[in-house]
């Protein structure tokens, strides 16, 4: 539970919403909250958007919730923290269910004294509950308020009830009947009705009965998931026609899946000529429909990212076969690979503080200009405390008191979990201030009077969020936006030059952010007609 913790909670406090997907879906967040934009059209500058209702209603109920004693950031996030802490629940009790079957059970010793079922199951759980947590794709966009997080959670508890179906019966039904038409309002309908009829495929071939009593109940879990689709504005075609280039493909699936597809390679090979057993069979529906998803919306790594669920049970059943080469090998890759990650940010950090060495603080100027890091002592201490166990993790490892079933991948998630722990504490200055809007809203809201109409005709979704969040103005991002009654225009000119003011429009700011040179932002006041 500590381990889970040290990896849901860092970032989830004193960081700004980062530009893109995760401050986009935010700004829609806290105009619903707040009430500019109807909770059935989600909006940002008044133009309403094809976002899924549902993650954006989670959200926008959490700022709703929070105020005014929680920060909106933090009280839109607090609900997606708890659904990433669904998914490792999920991944932990879907696999425990399934290592109980016959079929995944090691075979028993000549002479017995083999390991308990629920003991071998436990020892299983653990290892996929560690093989997610490893998965470097799941690192950022799992700590993001998107709805990709939503669709993971559902993916997640759907490959519960499937694992769970020959236990927990009513469990099973509840839990198919609530994740199909919740993937499917959070934006994920196709997949939805994809992963259900691979459900209904495995279910029909189970020879377990209370397995086959679920298969009706995910008809009707598909049925309701298609209705749900309409409502909620989910139906929308995003597959990519254009050529995927095999080797960028291929690349995205070795990082983002990494270390967890080398060893759901070897369980499928181990395994290969019984795939159709229930602890193969289910998590296979979500690792196929995710890889094809992603192949089909030419190479996306968020419909990638709902694959993790799948991917880490196969790889959990690698390692009671894992031959001790390769556990010496990803072991000993941990250790150098995630020491000197760590050390590298502690360098880079020490060098901001003390200006030694110098080299890291300059490059840091050059390529983060005005900024000036802040000490901490809770960031600190955190960050020391994350070395020391990690330091503490290692020495455990490489013991010889190292019988636990999951130790092979221990070292990859302690990895995981530290550099990320590093990276919210003590770069998480460094970092808001190059992925955040404020330093430059900071900026622009100097030249804008305090509850101006802004027009924003061409910005990004990202920047029309950050003008309502952190420079609190009204925004109209209406294509005609130009020619309605605001007297206050923002734009943003890409490249070297800097374009002439719009017939009657007058100049009156050009602020850069700091880590971008080839993008100006414009601030334009109406010029009076007379």
């Amino acid at each position: 539970m500590l381990f889970c913790a040290a990896y849901v909670l860092p970032g989830l406090f004193g960081r700004d919403p980062w530009r893109g997907a995760d401050l986009n879906a935010f700004g829609q967040m806290l105009a619903l909250a707040e009430g500019r934009a109807p909770w059935l059209s989600p909006a940002l500058g008044g133009v309403p958007t094809d976002a899924a209702l549902l993650p954006h209603w989670i959200g926008a109920l959490g700022i709703v919730v929070g105020s005014p004693w929680l920060d909106a950031t933090v009280a839109a996030r607090l609900p997606f923290a708890l659904l990433l802490a669904l998914t490792l629940a999920a991944v932990w009790y879907a696999t425990f269910h399934l290592a109980r079957g016959d079929a995944a059970q090691p075979l028993p010793f000549a002479f017995g004294g083999e390991a308990d079922t629920v003991d071998y199951a436990r020892a299983i759980a653990d290892g996929a509950l560690l093989a997610v947590i490893a998965t470097l794709g799941l690192l950022q966009l799992g700590h993001e308020t998107t709805p990709e997080l939503a669709q993971l959670a559902a993916v997640a508890s759907l490959q519960w009830a499937l694992a769970a179906a020959p236990h927990r019966a009513r469990g099973a039904r509840l839990g198919v009947m609530l994740a199909l038409p919740a993937l499917a309002g959070s934006g994920a309908p196709a997949m939805a009705l994809a992963m259900g009829l691979g459900a209904l495929a495995v279910t029909w071939r189970d020879r377990d009965v209370a397995a086959r009593s679920l298969a009706p109940w995910l008809a009707g879990a598909m049925l309701l998931a298609a209705l749900v689709a309409w409502p909620v504005h989910s139906w929308a075609w995003r597959l990519a026609p254009q050529a995927i280039d095999p080797r960028q493909l291929g690349k995205l699936w070795l990082w983002f899946l990494w270390p967890a597809w080398a060893l759901a390679g070897w369980t499928l090979w181990r395994w290969r000529g019984h795939l159709g057993h229930r602890h193969l069979a289910v998590p296979l529906v979500s690792v196929a429909v995710a890889l094809g998803s992603s192949i089909g919306m030419g190479g996306s790594d968020r419909a990638l990212m709902l694959g993790l669920p799948g991917i880490a049970v196969l790889a959990a059943f690698a390692l009671p076969t894992l031959r001790r080469s390769a556990a010496a090998a990803i072991d000993w890759f941990s250790v150098f690979f995630f020491s000197a990650c760590g050390l590298a940010i502690w360098v880079i950090y020490l060098s901001l503080q003390t200006g030694l060495p110098a080299k890291p603080a300059a490059n840091v100027a050059r390529l983060a200009p005005g900024f000036e890091s802040p000490f901490s002592v809770p960031e600190l201490l955190f960050g020391a405390l994350g070395t020391l166990a990690w330091l503490w993790l290692v020495r455990w490892r490489t013991s010889r008191h190292r019988a636990a079933l999951w130790k092979s991948l221990v070292l990859p998630a302690g990895g995981v979990a530290l550099c990320w722990l590093l990276l919210m504490t003590l770069w998480l200055p460094l970092l808001d201030y190059a992925r955040s809007y404020r330093p430059l809203i900071d900026r622009v809201a100097r030249a804008l009077p305090p509850g101006a109409c802004v027009a924003a005709p061409e910005a990004s979704p990202s920047l029309v969020a950050a003008l309502e969040f952190h420079a609190r103005r009204r925004v109209d991002a209406s294509i005609g936006a130009a020619h309605g009654p605001c007297d206050w225009m923002v734009l943003v000119s890409r490249g070297t030059s800097k374009p002439l003011p719009p017939q009657g429009w007058q100049e009156v700011a050009a602020e850069r952010r700091p880590t971008e040179r080839n993008e100006l932002t414009l601030v334009y006041r109406r010029i009076a007609v007379r």
